[in-house]
């Protein structure tokens, strides 16, 4: 018989043939699971290490989602794709392709084929749900699954909002899945705020510009004819704050997110002011101020315009950023000769040094959670982002390139956003993120640099 005819004699029972090669990988999958003790009974529930120096990617399924109404289909692919890769992208998470898959999910209410995920190696299963409504609005259900287990980790959720932030549902449902399997809060429904570069190196046209964690959804916020530098959000996330050339010196701008208005906060004639950012309270912002003579470090008030001198040293005092209680303030400054970090009260006051290691320090920035420090180190001819902890200990360098600085840290103090910059005259400035751990280095944006991470999004 030749090859053509076998092809096609054996096509004529390929159903047949299929499922009972399915039912095989199916006891095959069952067997195996219970060999390794991983059967219902004995199986420990699906939960990440993040401080285990060798985790590996979790493997998981996340299948288009079903749409439940007419025009829901693409919304439905969308949403599995955005999910997918908000886990992917962390690093922790590794997406099986669906065309392995054995199961097809049909619909939201289906039982789970265990034993078909299982013999893919899937871990964790995310199913959803998506319609759509006449006024405008898209609903998006979802349910986790530890394979291992068989159960149904949590409760499905539902979330709703208007259509044009399908999106926001996504990194919603992506959150809910990080969080549940890891143990700690999600920070892929956010947004940050950067200056957008472009133009020759030499002459860059710059403007605060906003988007979702992930680069997509930019807009800008100012109009490119004035430089500026190092916007900021509020512990809200409903107001930026930022440095602006506008009048030919530095002053420092609140812009409100809603409305789109700003407002000047430091305009004293002779002085530059410089390096602003929230307090945690949302009310006050320190922020450095150049009189002619010397720059230090004030507080000020941001309803009365009231101003507080908390540095009063013959050196350059810059990048101030609090500690999320609040009670403290972590700030550069050259008064040891070289530029260092320091930290003081909020109400200023003695400063106690914690950087000693070799090079410049500088951009402090306090984790979310409050017990590390990110910053900016430069060490011959190498520029690094880095953590240590409070008190100077455990310093860890996370990046090294041409130049690396200006780091920001996700809502959950896991992730830090940085900028990047090439060299050579052509070279031009990215966004980059990097786990705390020092792992999956990404680029997130080209042209841009200064970023703000915002907290979780209402």
């Amino acid at each position: 018989m030749s090859y053509a005819k076998r092809r096609s004699a054996a096509s004529k029972d390929t159903p047949d043939r299929r499922e009972r090669t399915l039912d095989m990988i199916r006891l095959i999958a069952t067997v195996f699971a219970i060999c390794l003790g991983m059967s219902s009974a004995s199986a420990q529930p699906l939960q990440l290490e993040l401080d285990n120096p060798n985790i590996e990617p979790l493997p998981f399924a996340a299948p288009s989602f079903i749409p439940e109404t007419a025009g829901a289909d693409q919304y439905a692919r969308d949403l599995a794709d955005v999910v997918a890769a908000d886990l992917s992208g962390s690093g922790l998470f590794r997406e099986i392709d669906d065309a392995a898959y054995i199961s097809q999910i049909t619909s939201f209410d289906s039982p789970v084929q265990y034993a078909d995920w299982k013999a893919i190696n899937a871990q964790a299963l995310i199913t959803g749900a998506v319609s759509t409504t006449g006024d405008g609005q898209i609903v998006v259900k979802f349910r986790l699954f530890d394979i291992f287990s068989e159960d149904q980790m949590g409760d499905g959720l539902q979330f709703v909002g208007p259509i044009e932030g399908w999106r926001r549902m996504a990194h919603k449902v992506s959150d809910a899945v990080y969080a549940r399997i890891t143990g700690e809060g999600g920070y892929f429904d956010s947004r940050v705020v950067y200056v957008s570069e472009s133009g020759p190196k030499n002459a860059r046209t710059k403007r605060v510009g906003i988007m979702d964690y992930d680069g997509a959804n930019q807009q800008f916020l100012t109009d490119g004819s004035s430089i500026v530098l190092a916007p900021r959000f509020s512990p809200a996330g409903d107001r930026v704050i930022y440095t602006s050339y506008e009048t030919g010196f530095p002053r420092i701008y609140m812009l409100d997110l809603a409305s789109v208005q700003r407002r000047v906060l430091q305009d004293q004639p002779g002085t530059m002011s410089f390096a602003p950012r929230f307090a945690p309270n949302g009310q006050e912002a320190v922020f450095s101020l150049n009189t002619g003579s010397n720059t230090d470090i004030y507080k000020l008030n941001l309803a009365t315009g009231a101003r507080t001198q908390l540095t009063n040293a013959p050196s350059i005092e810059t990048a101030p950023s609090y500690s999320p209680d609040g009670r403290q303030i972590v700030f550069e400054s050259d008064r040891s000769g070289t530029q260092q970090l320091y930290i003081m009260p909020a109400s200023g006051g003695e400063a106690t040094r914690i950087s000693f290691g070799q090079g410049r320090y500088g951009t402090p920035v306090w984790s979310p959670r409050g017990d590390l420090i990110a910053f900016t180190k430069q060490n011959r001819g190498r520029f690094h982002i880095g953590v240590m902890r409070t008190d100077g200990s455990g310093e860890r360098l996370l990046t090294a390139s041409f130049l690396d600085e200006g780091p920001t840290w996700a809502p959950n103090g896991r992730v830090i956003m940085f900028m990047r910059e090439s060299a050579g005259t052509e070279g031009g400035s990215s966004l980059y993120s990097v786990d705390i751990s020092g792992r999956n280095l990404k680029q997130v944006l080209t042209g841009a640099s200064d970023p703000s991470w915002s907290p979780l999004l209402e």
